[in-house]
């Protein structure tokens, strides 16, 4: 299952930005950002130092069979030809090698483990079944979809782009979300024009993929089969692309996605009545504080936002980018 997942991740890119080695160089500088809410986003926010705060920048360096990523104090270089995978701590200017061998093993045994770790879950889950009595079922999900051309605009590293919002709700089957509560996840996607030199970082991990794992470099016809069959909402996506004549072609060049909960009525009245609790003491006093802040009686509140957005893109690579700096010693793992 993990293989047909990392499959079709790889597929899914190449449906974005286009199939085809280009061959080309490019270099991006990029920005990500995952924001927590409520009291765990003060509480990252006050400990989890600037980059928690202001996001982590980050850039990307693509020529040939090496490609390098690099942010404030780590780097990361993969060579194809040399099947090796150098991780560098910028700041204690030292280095770690690891061969391609070396990783496929590890592979092998995280997939053995995670084997073995499934059939022991499935063992003491059965065990729990016959020894419990009946209980109540589960209710059934509803997915809806939806995707949308605002038809707003505006430039982003340099390129037109357009955005496009898909939403996804997820609430109990025959109930209204504002009834029974549910999930609410908001993609906002910018897409500028296709840019061919961005084709060249979907094209090295294809590489990278085959080299390491070759059994998750491609998804034929018979397994997307199987994931629509497994996930309905894929298709359901791809079918509301189709009613909705929206363009999906082009390079994302920013997105935004949104994690919402929604509370029903009974959940707003049980968090209303724990709320003059958490205990005594300044400790209690600070907790009934940052509760209240949390929940303001908000049917909806956000859980947390993930952006990621590309800053610049480059179609020329400077060799020293893909290269040990100089000084750096190696050290063994």
């Amino acid at each position: 299952m993990k293989r047909l997942l990392i499959s079709c991740s790889v597929a899914l890119s190449l449906l974005v930005v286009g199939a085809g080695a280009a061959q080309a160089e490019v270099k991006t500088r990029d920005k990500n950002q995952v924001k927590f809410e409520g009291m765990l986003g003060r509480m990252i926010g006050m400990f989890g130092g600037k980059a928690a705060r202001e996001g982590i920048v980050s850039s990307s360096a693509v020529k040939g069979d090496r490609k390098a990523t690099m942010d404030e104090s780590t780097a990361r270089i993969v060579d194809l030809k040399e099947e090796k995978v150098y991780e560098l701590d910028l700041k204690k200017k030292t280095y770690t090698v690891t061969t391609f061998a070396e990783l496929r093993q590890q592979l092998k045994e995280a997939q053995e483990k995670a084997q073995r770790d499934a059939e022991k879950a499935a063992k003491e889950q059965a065990g729990r079944e016959k020894e419990k009595e009946p209980e109540k079922k589960e209710p059934e999900v509803e997915v809806e979809f939806d995707l949308k051309e605002t038809g707003q605009k505006k430039s982003l590293a340099g390129y037109d782009a357009r955005e496009v919002v898909a939403t996804i709700t997820v609430h109990e089957k025959g109930r209204t979300i504002e009834d029974r509560g549910g999930l609410i996840v908001t993609s906002d996607m910018w897409l500028g024009p296709e840019i061919p030199a961005m084709k060249e970082l979907v094209d090295f991990e294809l590489r990278y993929w085959k080299a390491i794992a070759p059994e998750t470099a491609a998804i034929s016809a018979e397994q997307l089969a199987a994931v629509i069959a497994m996930y309905p909402m894929v298709k359901q996506g791809m079918d509301r692309l189709n009613k909705e004549k929206v363009n999906m072609k082009g390079t994302p060049l920013a997105t935004v996605t949104t994690f919402d909960a929604v509370k029903s009525p009974d959940q707003m009245a049980k968090e209303s009545e724990s709320s003059s609790g958490s205990g005594g003491g300044l400790s209690g006093m600070l907790a009934r504080k940052m509760m209240k802040k949390d929940k303001e009686d908000k049917p909806r509140v956000t859980i947390f936002t993930s952006t990621a957005e590309t800053l610049e893109i480059a179609t020329t690579v400077p060799p020293a980018d893909l290269e040990i700096p100089a000084g750096f010693k190696q050290q063994t793992k």
